[in-house]
């Protein structure tokens, strides 16, 4: 039974330490060299879609077009009718990209720095451009934001997503804020899952900048750990609300299949995917269209990508909960930190006592466990609390990552009780 650190006495915090001190020492002289820094699926999740490189590659596809020439700038019909079916999105709306939805989100921002959007001025001749930014959230987000120069704007998270009251105030009265991220299902890195009032206000909020623009990266859309969650269709919202332009919907098979091999892909309006074919057609003459046959030909149809998440969350569900046992038997009832329990995704996030998180991530680092800085989940890596630290069980394998979060929960303990004790 774990004991309130706050109700210790000033000689029983210096037991406490030095105990810890031991602890900790002991893990330094092991020379761990263990990586928890960021989402990648482990080997074993890559295994599952070996039948990619083992099957006879495909050439053509169902109507007959010979996939190792040129041609095809949409994607697949296929593909994209995979994604609809998988995403509930009418796939004459969806845009295949190469394996990373992170490079479309680049391209996005980019098209509507040079060229704007629906005859609205280019972003990049304002003297001014903000994003908001919910906070914890992706820091890859963040620095595609940050690239571009804008002023990024944090947002709080609630436990229904970004705190509605704030993101409604702001974009009402100022129009140089152009957009927001939004990671809507079991969200980077606290695993909240966007309520139907949030998903219905986001939709209908009224914006002083007719270009706002949500990027929705449902990167997580299929991740379920346990029975999956149901996020409300912010097409139809949007749709419903007058303002069907105001989404770019992101997603892939990065974490489904190989993320080295992925097939990604944006969906929006009719209108905005015309624009964005127009700058393609200058761009690219098309993606890898044989990656996505041999995705087709591995995943088949929307049951057969059922069929793959389950595979994957019968691998990651044990992690997850080792995760979370560890938390709860080394700092459940300290006081020392908090914890929310996600139920898909790929990260469980923490926070310490304010001002710890960064001692937290520098103990664990020397004595050989590498995680994401602290600070990484806040625009420009600022954490005003110093509190909040991503981990991210995924990749290393079990028995790795039990010894991982065992010295974690050290580090954690001994930062805090350092602070108490200084």
């Amino acid at each position: 039974m774990n004991c309130d650190f706050s109700k210790l006495s000033s000689a029983e915090l210096a037991g406490v330490r030095r105990e810890l001190e031991e602890r900790y020492a002991a893990f330094q002289a092991q020379k761990l060299k263990l990586n928890m820094a960021r989402g990648k699926p482990g080997a074993e999740q890559l295994d599952i879609s070996d039948a990619i490189l083992d099957s006879a590659n495909p050439k053509f596809a169902a109507d007959g077009t010979d996939c190792r020439n040129y041609g095809g700038l949409e994607g697949l019909p296929e593909m994209r009718q995979l994604f609809g079916d998988v995403l509930g999105i009418n796939p004459d709306n969806i845009i295949i990209g190469g394996n990373s939805s992170l490079n479309l989100m680049y391209d996005a921002v980019a098209r509507l720095m040079l060229f704007g959007t629906q005859g609205s001025t280019p972003w990049g001749r304002l003297p001014k451009v903000k994003f908001l930014c919910p906070a914890p959230g992706y820091d890859r987000h963040f620095a595609v934001t940050e690239e571009f120069g804008f002023e990024m704007i944090t947002v709080p998270m609630t436990e229904n997503g970004p705190d509605m009251d704030v993101v409604e105030s702001l974009v009402k009265a100022d129009d140089t804020i152009k957009g927001i991220w939004c990671v809507p299902l079991y969200s980077n890195p606290e695993g909240v899952v966007y309520s139907d009032e949030t998903v219905t206000r986001l939709a209908a909020m009224k914006c002083a900048a007719p270009d706002f623009r949500i990027f929705w990266d449902n990167a997580y859309g299929v991740h379920h750990l346990y029975e999956p969650a149901v996020l409300k269709d912010i097409f139809a919202e949007c749709e419903k609300a007058g303002h069907p332009d105001r989404v770019l919907y992101f997603f892939s098979t990065s974490k489904i299949t190989y993320p080295g091999a992925g097939v990604s892909m944006v969906a929006s309006s009719p209108a905005n995917c015309a624009e964005i074919l127009k700058h393609m057609t200058i761009q690219t003459i098309g993606h890898d269209k044989l990656n996505q046959l041999r995705t087709l030909q591995l995943l088949k149809n929307a049951d057969g990508l059922k069929a793959q998440m389950e595979k994957q969350a019968a691998l990651l569900r044990p992690k997850f909960e080792l995760v979370l046992e560890t938390l709860e038997k080394e700092l459940g009832g300290t006081g020392l930190a908090q914890w929310k329990t996600p139920r898909g995704g790929y990260f469980v996030a923490l926070d310490t006592l304010d001002g710890c998180a960064k001692e937290t991530i520098r103990l664990a680092k020397e004595a050989g466990v590498t995680m994401t800085g602290a600070g990484a989940t806040f625009p420009y890596k600022n954490d005003p609390r110093d509190r909040n630290i991503r981990i991210a069980p995924t990749f290393p394998p079990l028995e790795e990552l039990a010894v991982a979060m065992e010295l974690f929960c050290v580090c954690v303990k001994l930062a805090a009780v350092r602070k108490l004790t200084a």
